[in-house]
C-alpha cells in the first residue's frame, strides 16, 4: 500500500492536475503530471472510473496493483510531481503483472517522471 503523505488529500489538488497537468495515454491507462516544487515528495493518485468496471471489486484490484507498482517507482523519482494514473480499459484487469509493470514505466519515463534507463 501506497504511504499517506504520498496520496492527494482533497478534490481541490485533484483538480489542479486535470486542469494544468500534461499527459501521456496508451491504450490502457493516461497519465497526467505536473511538476510540483513546493513539495519534498512526489503524489500520486489512481482514478478507476465506474465506466470502466461496475463492480467495486474489480476497480479496487486494478487501483491496489498500480499503486504497489507506483511505491516501488517513488524512490527513482528524482523532482516532486503530482502524478494521476487514469484508467481507460478493464482489460488492465487481466494483464499479467510484468507486463503491467512494463507498460507504467514506459508512460513514466516517456513523461520525464522517471530517468531513462541506461542501455
Amino acid at each position: 500500500m501506497l504511504s499517506q503523505i504520498y496520496r492527494f488529500h482533497g478534490h481541490g489538488s485533484l483538480r489542479y492536475v486535470y486542469r494544468n497537468g500534461e499527459s501521456v495515454r496508451s491504450r490502457f491507462l493516461t497519465v497526467k503530471y505536473t511538476a510540483n516544487p513546493r513539495r519534498k515528495t512526489s503524489r500520486c493518485s489512481v482514478v478507476v472510473s465506474k465506466k470502466i468496471a461496475k463492480h467495486a471489486v474489480v476497480r479496487n484490484r486494478i487501483r491496489r496493483r498500480l499503486y504497489e507498482l507506483l511505491r516501488a517507482h517513488l524512490p527513482a523519482i528524482n523532482t516532486p510531481h503530482d502524478i494521476v494514473i487514469i484508467v481507460s480499459s478493464v482489460d488492465i484487469a487481466e494483464l499479467p503483472h510484468a507486463e503491467l509493470a512494463e507498460i507504467l514505466q514506459a508512460q513514466l519515463i516517456t513523461a520525464g517522471i522517471l530517468p531513462s534507463p541506461v542501455s
